[in-house]
């Protein structure tokens, strides 16, 4: 009986080793950009936006960053929306500023106006003065009329919108006005206190003649507010709110020579086409927006 052949053994290959590759002698140092983690990314950018006093709380990061994960937004999206919102903030912080340091007696809104209490008054005329076009030309404003017509709410109303849209404002009354020119010649401060009213890019000058302080408070007390009205440059808007009729100031001040100067000084800064009641000014081209009413009304507010 025979052994059945054992097929032959298949010879085994052994495996192939692979060559390593060679390790760099001097390995290129790791970046720690790319190495570093989204926390400590976070913590920079916080960080960052501390440096430049810019306000951004970690909250506010976080949510921006999941909403750009969610929404899919482009870099240019998420970064609108992480500068915008500061740029907005500082924004409506400069307009608060601007509202405090103008110094408002009160809180006067156009659109709380009452348009119907006084049919002399052209609302579209008032609006157009709203965009401030005037005080970017340095044109000057001259609202004349009896108490209670609404000037004063008009001219704050205006201011605060011109405070809205850039412009560096100052009301005061020709009483504080004069009072504070009057002790600047008492205590050797003219000059600054000069400059200090000169400076705004609108002045408004309410209740001029109210109380007959520009002929009884000083005997300069009307050379005084010539000199403010003069002393602002043609790039700077004046203006004055008054029951004074415009051409009527030289008689008012006891003072043709000084009262026409005045009057020249208001025409000769800008040119406005707006007017309720436009009249001859001195034989000059008008200058200066005269806005009358003559019909004393209940307050409008």
């Amino acid at each position: 009986m025979t052994n059945p052949r054992k097929p032959p053994r298949q010879p085994t290959e052994k495996p192939q080793k692979t060559a390593a590759s060679p390790t760099p002698a001097n390995p290129a140092p790791a970046n720690p950009t790319r190495n570093a983690t989204t926390a400590s990314l976070r913590d920079q950018i916080l960080a960052d936006f501390a440096t430049l006093r810019v306000p951004l709380s970690g909250e506010q990061l976080d949510e921006l960053l999941r909403t750009t994960e969610q929404q899919g937004l482009s870099h240019l999206e998420f970064l609108q929306r992480l500068v915008g919102t500061q740029a907005q903030q500082r924004r409506e912080r400069a307009i608060e500023r601007r509202i405090r340091d103008a110094c408002f007696r009160e809180v006067k809104l156009l659109e709380d106006f009452n348009w119907k209490f006084n049919a002399a008054i052209d609302r579209a005329q008032i609006e157009q003065l709203a965009t401030g076009e005037f005080v970017r030309r340095g044109d000057n404003l001259v609202f004349v009329g009896q108490s209670g017509v609404g000037k004063s709410h008009l001219v704050q109303a205006l201011g605060r919108q011109c405070c809205v849209l850039g412009y560096h404002v100052r009301y005061t009354t020709s009483a504080k006005l004069l009072q504070d020119l009057t002790a600047g010649l008492a205590d050797q401060t003219l000059p600054a206190r000069l400059n200090y009213w000169t400076r705004f890019q609108w002045l408004i000058i309410d209740e001029f003649g109210f109380d007959r302080l520009e002929r009884t408070l000083s005997p300069q007390a009307a050379n005084l507010l010539y000199k403010v009205i003069d002393g602002r440059s043609p790039q700077r808007s004046t203006g004055l709110v008054t029951n004074i009729d415009f051409e009527a100031w030289a008689d008012y001040l006891g003072d043709p020579p000084l009262g026409e100067g005045g009057q020249r000084a208001f025409l000769i800064r800008g040119h406005s086409d707006h007017s309720w009641d436009r009249g001859e000014k001195l034989g000059h081209e008008a200058k200066a927006a005269v806005l009358r009413s003559q019909h004393a009304c209940s307050d409008p507010s």
